[in-house]
């Protein structure tokens, strides 16, 4: 390519990551392997401030976990790989607790239907709390007391850790005490609300009791009540929330759970009609002293997004499916049938889209080609020995930066989502190890994580069906 070409490519990555047109993408892009190793040396964490509201949005700081550590753990504070091992462990859980939630893979976690302007918050990074990776802090109660909270995209739950408290992981702030709180209302036996609620039962004859079991040997257990949350100066009350006295799990850090998934327990079903099921996400990347955003409300919207529609797979409410018909590289799409990424009318296979995974998942007959493809392109990249989950690794050790090729996925419809370098060759040590950020699944579904969805602005419009990329980057 000619240094006009270079320069023109290298714009249009920096701009946006999405291409429209399936031959309008550049075939190569440069990764920044000192940058990209300078910030997994220089991490400094930090609290999260407080939300905001602005232009009839509710307006949330989202944080990786990594900024909730606190500067004396510095046994992990400044090692990434030990950081990185630890995402890993936990995100082959994930992975086997998504599977176990759906039809012909074990029990469902618990997760129930159940129905309750525009409003938003930053979220954090959780990456070393030992649970969910993104965090938003928020309000509970009344007084509000601020809690962080694990967001989930694959649950209907929101919950908190309640006193008193039978069994609890450590979280950072002080656990909720709903006696103290005068808007907290335990939920009846009798409720609609309860009867919606899978493995619920009658708590001393009166109260709502529910449990959730997560596929990884996580739970939360307790009593089911209204209550008011805030989101920076918007409040929001008679949300359905869990108040759970044994809890049990990879959410130490958080005070909980905010389910927002597909169905109507979650906290984007309760609020219905004053969002409009709409939600916007950017997540912060790896390394950077910034915060992402969570936004709700159909002032969240963007003007200029590539939308792709959304389907529903009835026996997996929670999840949210997108078509995915191929996978590109170097500008090449590679052989794969689009069979592969199909959900079937029975509910088996298709693409879901997850907060809570961090390495996107394929089936081993699309994974395969794909990363045989990549290493066909890469072949002037020094090799490394395989690390944890992923196959695919080089030492870029003494390189400034690199040429990659680029990593496209090619939607059904003609849209395509072609990645920044850094959401798919990631490292995985502070020596200049970095992988190919994708692996086998070991069944039929794929899932797209968040290291590929990191510096995208994604949408869902759940009234009308469809998830949006862009236009903007975080």
């Amino acid at each position: 390519m000619s240094l006009a070409a270079i320069l023109v490519t290298m714009l249009q990555l920096a701009l946006c990551s999405i291409a429209v047109a399936t031959n309008s993408f550049p075939d190569f892009q440069l990764l920044n392997v000192n940058e990209t190793l300078t910030g997994t040396k220089m991490f400094k964490p930090h609290g999260l401030s407080e939300t905001d509201d602005h232009r009839g949005k509710w307006n949330l700081k989202l944080v990786h976990r990594d900024k909730l550590l606190s500067p004396n753990d510095s046994s992990t504070l400044h090692n990434h790989g030990r950081r990185f091992h630890a995402r890993m462990q936990r995100d082959v859980k994930r992975v086997a607790s998504l599977l176990r939630r759906l039809p012909g893979n074990g029990t469902h976690d618990g997760d129930a239907a159940y129905e309750v302007n525009d409003f938003g918050s930053d979220v954090v990074s959780g990456m070393d709390q030992g649970s969910g990776e993104y965090f938003v802090r928020i309000g509970v109660g009344s007084p509000p007391r601020s809690q962080y909270m694990v967001i989930d995209s694959g649950s209907d739950i929101v919950w908190v850790q309640c006193q008193p408290c039978n069994q609890c992981y450590r979280q950072s702030d002080p656990v909720f005490d709903p006696a103290n709180s005068a808007s907290f209302a335990g939920v009846s036996c009798g409720s609609s609300v309860c009867d919606r609620i899978e493995n619920s039962g009658c708590n001393a004859g009166r109260y709502c009791r529910y449990e959730v079991m997560y596929g990884d040997g996580s739970y939360t257990k307790g009593t089911l009540a209204l209550e008011t949350l805030t989101f920076g100066r918007t409040v929001v009350k008679n949300v359905a929330i869990g108040c759970g006295h044994v809890n049990r799990g990879m959410f130490i850090g958080a005070a909980g759970l905010l389910g927002l998934g597909g169905g109507s327990m979650s906290l984007v079903g309760q609020l219905g009609g004053q969002t409009g099921g709409a939600f916007s996400y950017c997540l912060v990347s790896r390394g950077t002293d910034a915060s992402g955003s969570l936004v709700f409300g159909r002032g969240a919207m963007p003007v200029g997004a590539t939308w792709v529609p959304l389907l529903r797979n009835p026996r997996a409410p929670s999840f949210y499916y997108v078509g995915l018909s191929g996978l590109g590289v170097g500008g090449v799409r590679v052989p794969i049938s689009e069979d592969v990424f199909r959900l079937t009318e029975l509910g088996y296979g298709g693409v879901v889209m997850d907060t809570g995974t961090a390495v996107t998942r394929l089936p081993s007959s699309a994974y395969n080609p794909f990363r045989d493809a990549f290493i066909t392109q890469t072949a002037n990249l020094p090799r490394a020995s395989k690390v944890s989950i992923f196959d695919t690794c080089y030492n870029l050790s003494g390189f400034v930066s690199v040429r990659v090729p680029t990593v496209s996925f090619y939607f059904s419809g003609g849209p395509v989502l072609t990645l920044p370098a850094r959401n798919f060759l990631i490292p995985v040590d502070d020596m200049g190890t970095f992988c190919f950020a994708f692996a086998p699944s070991g069944s039929g579904l794929s899932i797209i994580g968040n290291i590929q969805q990191e510096g995208i602005q994604i949408s869902f419009d759940g009234a009308n069906g469809f998830v949006g990329f862009g236009p903007n980057v975080c």
